[in-house]
């Protein structure tokens, strides 16, 4: 499967809450003193962020970028691989199968 066709969504671990253009992500599972844990999201990552929503695969997510942001098809494609590769390695989204989106 071609990595654009993949769909993700939020973990239920996490909480997030929205600070003007930014996004903080609260991991809840977590103990009180791994206050390092805190994740923040710029402008764009905090879009992205909104549109993991279970239901849009990554090309649609990309779609989206380029039609509210000044930013090429390719340059939207990279940033969003990145920060998806990010977000996975924090354990923050989880891959949803496509028959279950």
């Amino acid at each position: 499967m071609e990595r654009l066709e993949l769909i993700f969504q939020k973990d239920s671990s996490i909480v997030s809450r929205r600070i003007a253009d930014e996004v903080i992500l609260v991991p809840i599972s977590r103990k009180v003193e791994e206050v390092e844990c805190l994740y923040t999201l710029n402008e764009v990552g905090a879009r992205i962020w909104d549109l993991l929503d279970g239901q849009r695969s990554l090309k649609a997510v990309r779609d989206a970028l380029v039609a509210e942001f000044d930013v090429s098809e390719r340059e939207a494609e990279e940033d969003l691989l990145t920060l998806i590769e990010q977000l996975q390695q924090i354990g923050v989204i989880q891959e949803v199968s496509p028959t279950h989106a």
